[in-house]
């Protein structure tokens, strides 16, 4: 079913809520509270205000209020409902304006302000919080505060992170516009296995195949072809690394219309072969 726009109102009499994610209910929505998201084990396609970008393991993101953001997962039959990260939403409020004026926080009022284009963070700096957060999910009181603010200080001191929404984006905008870029990226992701085309897509979106692709170029800062396989190439990459399918298979799961097809497309992505960067994985693991 496509996602729909949702506005949340999220119950914070605890102050930080904090909860593991499961990627089972999936909708394009936005809230008040401001929002830390780590997906430590999970893959797919994560779209904060005019930003769509593909995800992988250890995906750190805050985003701020009221700013709209959906994560789409590959399906996994084997693991439905399985717990795939950490969440946190939290109000201004829950922080307190006094202490959030102090000097020692200046960095913090800077963070939070930049969240109002969703800043997404390294993997290093994800592993480096992913204590924290599943602290905050068994402790009270002083102690999650604490654990709180040091996933904070990571953010803080990172050095390699970066805005997703583009300078121009306003939190002021069309639910019918983003609707249909959630709406394609939905189908993408549930087809992508089988032959898809640029009309294809562009009957999802309800839009003339030419008015389509001007559309997301400007949304998804690529063209679709290409945004097809980086899904198909990040989809292939995940089954390289986790499962002992057969290559040939791989790229049959993954959409490519034959396995040369599929080797050209993968070493011009990741450099190297299919078969090489299996086992260049698999040494160092």
């Amino acid at each position: 079913m496509a996602a729909e726009f949702e506005m949340t109102d999220i119950d914070d009499s605890g102050g930080f809520i904090t909860e593991h994610v499961s990627g089972a209910d999936v909708f394009w929505h936005s809230h008040p509270e401001y929002e830390i998201m780590l997906n430590i084990d999970s893959a797919g396609t994560r779209i904060v205000g005019d930003s769509a970008e593909m995800f992988g393991s250890y995906d750190l993101v805050l985003i701020g209020d009221n700013l709209p953001h959906s994560w789409e997962y590959y399906r996994d039959s084997d693991n439905a409902g399985r717990e795939r990260g950490v969440m946190i939403h939290f109000k201004l409020a829950s922080i307190g304006e006094a202490l959030l004026a102090q000097h020692e926080l200046q960095a913090v009022r800077n963070l939070l302000a930049d969240s109002g284009r969703g800043i997404r963070f390294s993997v290093d700096d994800a592993r480096l919080a992913e204590p924290h957060l599943e602290n905050m999910l068994k402790t009270k009181g002083i102690e999650k505060m604490i654990s709180f603010f040091n996933v904070l200080s990571i953010m803080c001191s990172s050095v390699k992170r970066k805005a997703l929404c583009s300078e121009t984006y306003k939190k002021a905008f069309d639910k019918r516009n983003n609707k249909r870029m959630t709406d394609v990226t939905e189908y993408v992701r549930n087809n992508f296995a089988r032959p898809l085309t640029l009309e294809d897509a562009s009957a999802v979106a309800k839009m003339s195949p030419f008015a389509f692709s001007r559309y997301f170029k400007k949304n998804a800062g690529e063209g679709f072809v290409e945004y097809l396989t980086r899904v198909r190439i990040e989809k292939a990459r995940h089954l390289l690394r986790e499962t002992g399918y057969n290559i040939s298979d791989i790229a049959d799961q993954c959409g490519f219309s034959s396995i040369s097809n599929f080797n050209k497309h993968f070493r011009k992505s990741e450099g190297l072969s299919p078969r090489d960067y299996r086992g260049s994985f698999n040494k160092t693991n």
